[in-house]
Parts: structure tokens; sequence; C-alpha cells
């Protein structure tokens, strides 16, 4: 493994190439978020849920296992489908242009602002308290948590490898694969690649670029 640009330098370098969004300074602070937020964050929660599965549910480690799968797959569909139809939406009006800007063409305009790869704890708890108690619903009490910990651990994989894809290298084959398809997304076709963690659904919605 080697680092190409390590974290300090890359949250130095964000202040001199970053683009500013709101006129209000407080909400210009707001919209710049620390890329280890999300680790901080919910690893602890991740832990706590753990115990609290086997502690508490006495689920076995086999059916542990199957619906942590299960929570990864959904991660990896609500994030092929949140990337394409509300960080891409049809920018028809002014609106929806204005829309797409601030919650995902920033990022496109700026790839190397590091405080803008992440989402906002703000934008991010209300998504978790949705989705665990959707998978509350469709699981039952006994076996939610195990999924629920699959997905948002998919969201911190996703987190990790985004800022990896624009900051640092890794002499993994399936790494380059990944960042050479999300690179793609940026400097090929926006509306093409929107599974990053996996090309999966976008090779079964016909949505995987093609070298032309």
């Amino acid at each position: 493994m080697a680092s190409k640009v390590p974290l300090k330098v890359a949250l130095e370098q964000s202040q001199d190439i970053t683009i500013r969004m709101f006129k209000n300074e407080f909400l210009e602070r707001l919209s710049h978020v620390h890329p280890a937020t999300p680790f901080v964050f919910y690893i602890p929660i991740l832990g706590y849920f753990g115990f609290s599965a086997f502690y508490y549910t006495g689920i076995s480690i086999l059916n542990f296992l199957i619906y942590f799968g299960y929570g990864l797959l959904f991660w990896t569909i609500g994030e092929y489908l949140l990337h394409r139809f509300v960080f891409h939406p049809p920018q028809t009006n002014e609106f929806l242009r204005k829309l797409y800007f601030y919650i995902h063409g920033i990022h496109h305009d700026a790839v190397k602002d590091a405080t803008r790869l992440v989402m906002p704890l703000s934008v991010s708890i209300p998504l978790a308290f949705g989705v665990y108690f959707g998978f509350k619903a469709l699981f039952g009490v006994e076996l939610f948590l195990p999924a629920f910990i699959g997905f948002v651990a998919g969201y911190l994989v996703y987190d990790f490898l985004h800022f990896a894809t624009h900051f640092l290298e890794f002499n993994y084959r399936w790494f380059k694969f990944i960042k050479k398809n999300h690179m793609r997304h940026h400097f090929n076709d926006p509306n093409k690649n929107f599974g990053f963690t996996s090309p999966v659904w976008d090779i079964v919605f016909f949505t995987y670029y093609k070298k032309k």
C-alpha cells in the first residue's frame, strides 16, 4: 500500500480548492464534514447493537451472519438507487439543478475537496432511523439488528473506499477496479456507474459504463 495523499494533507488542500455553497457562514461551516466523522459516530453504535443482538435476543452466529449479509445486500441496492435517483436527479428545471448541486454536484465540481465526501450527520442519522425501523418491521425484533449492522457497515465501507479512490492508492486488483469504475462516473459519463461498492446493479439496470 502506498498513500497518495495523507488525510491531514488532503484536508489542508481542501481549504484551497473548496467551492462555497452558502453565503451564511454558519451554514457554510456545517456543509463541511471531516471524513472520519461517520466512523467515530457509528462504530460504537454498531458495537453496542452487536452486543445486544447476542446478549438480549440470543441469536445464533449463523443467523447473525445471514442477516448481516441481507443488510449488506440492501446497502448495495440502496446505494445505487440513492446515487442514481436522488444524487443525480433529472436537471429539467432550476430547482432540480440547484438540488443536484447542493446534495451531490458540489462533489463533482470539486472532487478533491475531502470535506465534502461524506454525508453530514444531520442527513445520515434520519436515514439510519428510517432503515432501523424499516428493518425492524421487515425482519422482526429478534433478527433486524444484524441486518441493520450489515447495512451501516456497508455504508462505512463505502465511505472509506470513496475517500480512498480520491486520495489513496492500494496495490490490489479489486481496489483498482472500483477506482476505475468510479473515475469513469466522474470523468467519462456521470449517468453511468452509480453503484460504487458493487457494479452488480449497474449491470442489472443497464447503467454500467462500457468504453466506446
